[in-house]
């Protein structure tokens, strides 16, 4: 019989969400783009992270969700190593105290010239 997740030490982020009898919410990438369409943070992690939470955070609040009703997110990050580490610090601290299961990915571009940062989410409504 092979190890479980339940066997590991602990890990600084959840593995699984379960969602019953709810409608569920799933997000295409959310980009760093202001209420204009422009990009923002040109050259600048953090602050297209901060965009791109602000822009989560309005999608779920338009279908009457907010941060605890995540289950899921997926965040793509060019670059690798610190980029990735500090893309996923920053996401995991603005949903703070709410932990979904996430996965962080490093990948070579993304859809918009300059974009640095974008992240998928998964809700269960309310």
């Amino acid at each position: 019989m092979g190890m479980s997740y339940r066997d590991l030490p602990e890990v600084p982020y959840a593995y699984a969400a379960v969602v019953s009898g709810r409608a569920v919410l799933f997000t295409a990438g959310v980009c760093p783009l202001n209420a204009q369409g422009s990009l923002v943070g040109m050259g600048d992690l953090r602050r297209q992270v901060e965009q791109v939470v602000d822009n989560l955070l309005a999608v779920l609040e338009h279908h009457g969700a907010g941060p605890e009703h995540l289950v899921k997110t997926t965040i793509y990050v060019v670059g690798e190593g610190d980029d990735l580490r500090t893309a996923w610090r920053l996401m995991a601290d603005a949903l703070t105290p709410h932990r979904p299961p996430s996965t962080l990915l490093g990948v070579s571009a993304l859809g918009y010239e300059g974009q640095l940062v974008e992240a998928e989410g998964i809700a269960a409504l309310p």
